[in-house]
């Protein structure tokens, strides 16, 4: 069907029918991605393949837009059944393997891999109905108007997700979004009959939250205060510690560690001295600091011991603002209310890069992420900030006799505490002190720059030991996975990858003719490179800008504006030429070629002009293409769905870069677009359907 011919009623408007479904789409996904882990516990571990799930999803139903049969109506069943499924799968625990150091991970068992397939594969099934409206949408157009109304849609979803999730997100009003969308797409008087449904998703929302429950744009927490907790205004004696958990597990404590505002002699008093012999470590190795930088400052604990050894100005570097938020409303004793303190909302590599003040000690707290940083990628909040180029960067910060330290729940396993001083060693070339705890299995790391006398032997219960560097692989920039025991990708992680690539050749197989999947290999191999280099671009502008939801939002939105205005360029252009390949190979030859230290050693300006200019590039040239050769495709959503399913491809490949590293993913980005260019030059000589 054409443009020209007569189009159902319910698609009257297809260009804003379009705009709404994309938007639709993008935000639906990313709100399942951001309220998952409020509901599974686990999930904040797998947000990657909840987003590769939804384009599985799509992808299929754009194969299916010529079936006749519309799906768009069980939509809201669907949505029911995949709230009820996360609903129902709350209680089960994070699934344990020994290949990567997981908080709070239990056994494996049947239960935990049913759960962690479930969720997925319900999530694509989720995705097919908009998949089929959208494929239809786009055979009712032109491709390229098509492509750019869904382009548009996307774009405004993604920021409009942003500025929801970051200032008022809640479950509730995202349903209820989602919902009048949907009430819009169907037309007032069919939408009624879903009504019902709605509703149902809507009562399964309000049924996960949570009271006191709050969304930060990293974690979602609860605050456990405990029946000892007195009121504020009592008397500050009877205040004690309390807990901050994030996704359901305990994260980490807020109050004070002072003990004048505990009752002299109190066993709480006693509980308290024994619990902040951790966080002086350092000063018992340096006494007396006068400038000191905490990473990870949290609710402020870390922060408060450097004062209370003595710190004359505390820089506090925190990426999640809502702990500093709570600190500030909760505890009365907040230290971020001292003038002596400097908060800063930021990533800890971001600030690592700007900095130009030098410290007594530079303090890394107890980060221990539970989450990744991007739905994008597989590396977790913190990978960055573990790596040898970040202690060394930290060490050189250092004054002379400054103190590094680094402290970690470490296991009990032996290889994370061995990778941990392995890198120590490496980045500050000197014998790292170590201290462990071990019926905590936490450890406390420090280097110490210049002369250094003999450590003591014992701090409280925590014991000097003698650990030589066993040989594990260190965490750098190029690989960033602290928390991986080796090179190699986790078995539920390989599980759910293998389930999703056979869901999808079964729906691909059955969903098109052969010859549409021959000519739609040019489509697949772009959609497999576009994807895996937009995460790797995303991944490395978060090396250079910081970890934050702020950079990864910005990116994504350059990036489909990158897109968008190819598209532009590609209306004007009057088809598609094999030359169009030589500046995409030569852009992404150039960008592979700057090493991440070069661009890391220039200032803001420059960082943020290779970051605008040159890693956008290969995006705009891959854009051009994909434009110019979609004008010409005869099946413009089967075109689409393959596209989106080589995206479902180049998200899996990303999880090589914990066999590879992050360089080796450069390559596998050529060789899927060195792919596409000979599928194009073999349709061409064959005369056949055209990708």
């Amino acid at each position: 069907m054409n443009s020209n011919q007569a189009q159902p009623q319910q698609f009257s408007r297809p260009g804003i029918s379009l705009l709404f479904l994309s938007f639709i789409a993008l935000f639906l996904e990313l709100m399942i991605i951001r309220w998952t882990p409020s509901m599974v516990r686990f999930a904040a571990y797998y947000t990657n393949l909840m987003l590769i799930s939804s384009f599985l999803g799509l992808g299929l139903g754009a194969l299916l837009a010529k079936r006749e049969r519309d799906l768009f109506g069980y939509f809201p069943l669907l949505l029911a059944i995949q709230l009820a499924f996360l609903s129902l799968s709350g209680a089960i625990p994070l699934p344990g393997t020994e290949s990567e150091f997981r908080f709070f991970a239990a056994n494996n068992t049947l239960l935990n891999y049913v759960a962690l397939v479930g969720i997925f594969v319900l999530n694509a099934v989720l995705f097919i109905p908009i998949g089929q409206r959208i494929g239809k949408l786009f055979e009712l157009q032109p491709p390229l108007t098509a492509y750019s109304w869904d382009l548009g849609g996307s774009l405004l979803g993604t920021v409009c997700f942003g500025v929801f999730s970051y200032f008022a997100f809640s479950p509730l009003a995202g349903v209820a979004i989602i919902a009048l969308i949907f009430f819009f797409l169907s037309g007032a008087l069919k939408g009624l009959r879903y009504l019902p449904l709605l509703l149902l998703s809507f009562f399964l929302a309000f049924f996960g939250v949570r009271e006191g429950e709050i969304w930060s744009p990293y974690h979602y927490i609860t605050i456990d205060v405990g029946e000892s907790i007195a009121p504020k205004e009592l008397h500050i004696k009877e205040v004690p510690l309390y807990s901050v958990a994030v996704n359901h597990h305990f994260y980490q404590p807020h109050g004070t560690v002072d003990p004048a505002h505990y009752p002299e002699g109190s066993p709480l008093q006693d509980s308290v001295n024994q619990f902040r012999t951790k966080y002086e470590v350092p000063y018992k190795l340096q006494p007396h600091p006068k400038s000191v930088a905490v990473v990870g400052a949290g609710g402020g604990v870390d922060v408060e011991t450097a004062l209370l050894q003595g710190a004359e100005s505390v820089d506090a570097i925190e990426i999640d603002p809502k702990l500093v938020a709570i600190s500030k409303e909760i505890n009365p004793f907040s230290v971020y209310n001292n003038p002596k303190v400097h908060v800063h909302i930021d990533d800890a590599r971001a600030y690592l890069a700007r900095t130009k003040k030098s410290y007594d000690a530079f303090v890394f707290g107890f980060l221990d992420s539970q989450a990744l940083f991007s739905s994008m990628s597989n590396v977790r909040l913190d990978g960055f900030v573990y790596t040898v180029e970040s202690f060394r960067k930290a060490y050189g910060l250092l004054n002379d006799q400054g103190v590094l330290s680094v402290s970690f729940v470490v296991g009990a396993e032996g290889w994370l505490a061995d990778r941990l001083v392995g890198m120590m060693r490496e980045a500050t070339g000197t014998e790292p002190i170590v201290y462990r705890h071990h019926p905590s299995l936490q450890a406390v790391i420090c280097a110490i720059k210049g002369e250094r006398g003999t450590p003591p032997a014992q701090i409280g219960e925590w014991v000097l030991e003698d650990l030589p560097y066993g040989g594990t692989e260190l965490a750098s920039d190029d690989w960033p996975y602290l928390y991986l025991s080796q090179p190699t990708i986790p078995s539920d992680y390989a599980t759910v990858i293998l389930i999703l690539l056979i869901c999808s050749s079964i729906g691909v197989y059955f969903s098109t003719d052969r010859d549409l999947r021959v000519g739609g290999y040019h489509f697949f191999f772009l959609g497999w490179g576009f994807l895996l280099l937009q995460t790797k671009s995303i991944v490395r502008c978060s090396l250079f800008f910081g970890s934050t939801w702020f950079v990864t939002l910005l990116v994504i939105s350059g990036i489909l504006l990158m897109v968008l205005l190819a598209n532009f360029v590609a209306i004007r252009l009057k088809g598609f030429r094999l030359v169009y390949y030589l500046p995409l190979f030569l852009s992404l030859l150039v960008v592979f070629s700057v090493p991440d230290s070069w661009v890391l050693g220039l200032p803001f300006i420059g960082r943020l002009a290779y970051t605008l200019f040159l890693i956008p590039l290969p995006i705009f040239f891959a854009g051009i293409i994909f434009s110019t050769s979609f004008r010409e495709s005869p099946v413009p959503s089967a075109s689409f769905g393959m596209n989106l399913l080589g995206a479902m491809l180049g998200g899996f490949s990303e999880y090589l870069g914990m066999i590879l590293g992050y360089w080796w993913l450069s390559v596998i980005v050529l060789t899927a677009y060195v792919f596409a260019f000979f599928c194009k030059v073999q349709s061409a000589r064959k005369g056949g359907l055209s990708s």
